[in-house]
């Protein structure tokens, strides 16, 4: 059984910068291609970021592109979320989400096998 886990969520004020971290357990986490998804009530999830599972590839959505960085330490078995100049309408649950077989649709919640429990990001003055 695979397990996903994300940490560094939190408080912080417009224009400032917070690092999410994804660790799994339980699988070969360094095979998966990994994306960033996030939600905020009331709304669907929607599709963040993605990395391939050697790195080499990268995907961002519109409204992030520019701010905000993935990146993963396969030694470390970790993916990293880096997000700069924040602003408010970035406040949502954030969900990592590992998918085994390298699915194309990198965008789409249903690729994903395995998920996190999500931690809050709230951008706020």
């Amino acid at each position: 059984q695979v397990q996903v886990v994300e940490s560094g969520g939190g408080l912080v004020q417009p224009g400032g910068s917070l690092r999410l971290s994804c660790t799994a357990s339980g699988g070969t986490f360094s095979r998966y291609s990994t994306g960033w998804f996030r939600q905020v009530a009331g709304k669907e999830r929607e599709f963040v970021a993605h990395i391939s599972w050697s790195g080499a590839s990268t995907d961002y959505a519109d409204s992030v592109k520019g701010r905000f960085t993935i990146a993963r330490e396969n030694a470390e078995n970790t993916v990293s979320l880096q997000m700069n100049s924040l602003k408010s309408e970035d406040t949502a649950v954030y969900y990592c989400a590992a998918d085994p077989w390298g699915g194309s649709k990198y965008d789409d919640v249903g690729t994903y096998d395995y998920w996190g429990q999500g931690t809050q990001v709230t951008v706020s003055s």
